[in-house]
């Protein structure tokens, strides 16, 4: 059928030619001229606040919601693991523009749900990978949708979906070019939507977070014709402030400093602001001594240029991966009677930092504290980390045996061994060969979902994730290991240093969160399975350096493949300081469970936090979701949660993202909870809402079920 698009409506499948396709795109494109735009940005607007001006919906009548439309998409093959949607729509003009869990692109009526357009950034192949949304920018009747579909960035006619042929090369630029190694042996791919700011798309972009990875810089894009404006070098170059926190030759190997969570814009003083991910290699660092500038930090630039204006780093050299995992919120607080634009950032380890957004100066005392050192050979952990006085943490950092949960006396022994084996001296305490335990771990505290400020009570209000981890590290030396081992057996030894500790020994993985790989053959070819190696998405992190040279291997032992006996020859594993040891975190990115499964720390899980920025002071915590399995008729135990809040003028804090599959609306004053709906899947996106036809709608995307692995995007109002 070539030449030809289908368009799905309402479970249908309506065959349109091009011509009328085009046509029905602009019509329903033009009708809706005029209409709201309060959510034309990812995270509601330029300054990342998740806050609606909308009141349509409020506590009297939220109650009162129910499903006013659903998309659903059908663009997984049947009886694919089913997709996880993490994007977060925005709405221009009646228009809603999402992206699915297959990282298609789509326009759809936002009153209806119908849908206008979709495009295929991957052309057929198997594609995906993690979308968080799309940007919108327009000049005249020129209007567009930028997004990135694999390592390409992509400009679309609003109206039609087609790319723009004068942006590019036929609509695409790689991301690949431009950083600094050969475009052809790397792939980068951003995962959450860049910001315009006139006519710059400024992208960060995910990396590698192994040895080898590629350096996270920020740059800019012309909106019009998709040239590279300028660059801002993450890991400093020579000459540049911020060069001598690293060793000299550095930034020719280091990579990570990546902003793959977003950022926010303060538009009237043309400033981006940037929160920076951990130094790669996540966990060990001898072959970066120093504090790692701009590691970790919030980083404000001139928008225009690039130049930096001011950072603050918030980890120092870092060892846990405590990335800073959602956008600065750009606020305004009170003080002595007096309005201070100020940028909040949340972050993995429970901490809110507020500072002057001109300056950078913190608006609550921080103290640089001493922290544990590392034992481990060429380690040199910094020997303080700054600590904020206010507000106080939201996510708990430390736990004792009182903490450890009793499902069964055996599996409370068996964790109480744990425990008391590993070195735990609080936050901060660096990865140990003997083992150590990590509180918050690397899913938070706050996630990407961030946080969401209502500026009538200068009031945010974060999601925290409870759950404690545990670091196993080892020193490897993989062509060491490698010597006389078959293809499979490398393969093997690939897997058991790199993927066990989510995927398990027996390859069953952990649903909903790491999939069992047990008949992978079947679900996928070697050629998509690789390039989901390589390239990463979801929890999963981009592999490519450490299987650079052994993609047989790998292949063949994921595949089944023992009799593949040849014997492999010497390959490098990743680009680091010439001669350096590495050490790996064989455990990273894991759960501290007892024998059975269950969760070693006691809930609450996950909560919701309100924090008056104007004092430092808490309003309320609840928590959220509830596991029934594990707390049958008791308090609610919260979830872990990636989804952020949303907060609106009509006095509601909307949610998702816990297992348990609900969308709840809590009363922003005081933290009760006011509605919730059944989703039928997990909602791992954070919720918009928006006006159109003279409605107030709450949408949001919904993961994929084993009936419909591609998933949905829902809409909610009132009758």
């Amino acid at each position: 059928m070539s030449g030809i698009r289908q368009f799905q409506k309402y479970g249908k499948n309506i065959v349109i030619f091009p011509a009328i396709a085009v046509f029905a795109g602009l019509v329903a494109y033009q009708n809706r001229e005029g209409n709201d735009r309060s959510w034309g940005i990812y995270k509601a607007d330029a300054e990342s606040t998740s806050y609606s001006p909308l009141d349509q919906i409020d506590i009297s009548n939220v109650g009162q919601l129910r499903p006013a439309w659903t998309h659903t998409y059908s663009d997984m093959k049947e009886g694919s693991r089913p997709g996880s949607s993490e994007c977060n729509p925005i709405i221009v003009d009646g228009v809603m523009y999402t992206t699915s869990a297959k990282h298609r692109a789509y326009a759809i009526d936002a009153e209806t749900g119908e849908q206008i357009w979709s495009f295929d950034p991957f052309d057929g192949a198997e594609g995906g990978g993690v979308s968080r949304g799309v940007t919108y920018w327009e000049e005249g009747e020129d209007k567009r949708i930028l997004f990135t579909g694999g390592d390409n960035l992509f400009a679309l006619d609003a109206r039609t979906g087609k790319p723009v042929a004068s942006f590019g090369q036929n609509g695409r630029v790689s991301m690949n070019v431009g950083l600094r190694d050969d475009p052809a042996t790397i792939s980068v791919i951003p995962t959450s939507p860049g910001i315009v700011y006139k006519n710059l798309l400024i992208m960060g972009a995910e990396v590698s977070e192994l040895y080898g990875a590629q350096p996270g810089y920020i740059r800019a894009y012309n909106c019009k014709t998709g040239k590279l404006e300028w660059t801002f070098h993450t890991i400093p170059l020579p000459g540049e402030p911020g060069y001598e926190t690293w060793p000299p030759d550095a930034y020719k190997y280091a990579g990570g400093v990546n902003d793959w969570a977003g950022m926010s814009l303060d538009l009237r003083r043309g400033i981006v602001f940037l929160a920076l991910g951990s130094p790669s290699y996540d966990f060990y660092g001898a072959d970066r001594k120093g504090n790692n500038l701009y590691g970790n930090s919030v980083v404000a630039l001139d928008a225009a240029t690039g130049k930096h204006i001011w950072h603050y780093q918030i980890v120092h050299h870092d060892l846990w991966d405590y990335d800073l995992p959602a956008p600065p919120n750009l606020v305004t607080v009170r003080r002595d009677g007096r309005e201070i634009d100020a940028v909040a950032q949340v972050t993995k380890h429970g901490f809110v930092f507020v500072f002057n957004r001109e300056t950078g100066e913190p608006l609550f005392p921080i103290e640089e504290r001493k922290v544990p050192a590392s034992n481990i050979p060429g380690e040199h952990a910094s020997p303080t980390q700054p600590f904020p006085l206010k507000p106080k943490p939201f996510a708990r950092q430390w736990m004792t045996e009182a903490d450890l949960t009793r499902y069964s006396e055996a599996g409370h022994d068996s964790i109480v061994k744990k425990f008391r084996s590993m070195r735990y001296e609080g936050l901060f305490t660096p990865p140990d060969l003997k083992g150590t335990l990590m509180l918050p771990g690397t899913r938070g505290g706050a996630e990407w979902g961030g946080a969401a400020y209502d500026p009538a009570s200068t009031v945010l209000f974060v999601k925290s994730n409870d759950s404690p981890e545990i670091q196993s590290m080892k020193k490897v030396d993989l062509e060491q290991e490698a010597r006389d081992q078959t293809v499979f057996d490398q393969g093997k030894t690939l897997y058991m240093t790199y993927c066990v500790a989510c995927h398990g020994k027996d390859k069953n993985g952990d649903e909903p969160n790491y999939p069992s790989l047990i008949g992978l053959r079947n679900r996928m070819t070697r050629e998509a399975a690789l390039d989901k190696i390589k390239k990463g998405g979801g929890k999963m992190p981009a592999f490519a350096s450490a299987v650079k040279g052994k993609e047989k291997s790998i292949i063949a032992f994921l595949f089944d493949r023992p009799q593949n006996s040849a014997k492999i020859t010497r390959q490098e594993t990743g680009q680091t300081q010439k001669g350096a040891d590495k050490y790996l975190n064989l455990t990273a990115y894991g759960h501290f469970r007892d024998p059975q499964g269950n969760p070693a720390l006691r809930p609450p899980w996950g909560t919701l936090n309100a924090i008056n920025l104007s004092t430092g002071e808490y309003e309320w915590q609840v928590t959220v979701g509830n596991d029934e399995k594990r707390q049958q008729g008791g308090p609610e135990t919260g979830q872990e949660g990636s989804a952020g809040p949303i907060v609106t003028a009509g006095g509601l804090v909307f949610i998702s993202g816990t297992q348990d599959r609900k969308l709840r609306a809590f009363d922003k004053k005081t933290g009760r909870l006011v509605w919730q709906a059944t989703l039928p899947g997990v909602a791992n996106a954070t919720a918009c809402t928006y006006m159109s036809g003279g409605k107030q709608y709450v949408a949001l995307s919904v993961g994929g079920t084993k009936e419909n692995p591609s998933g949905s995007v829902m809409a909610f109002s009132l009758p």
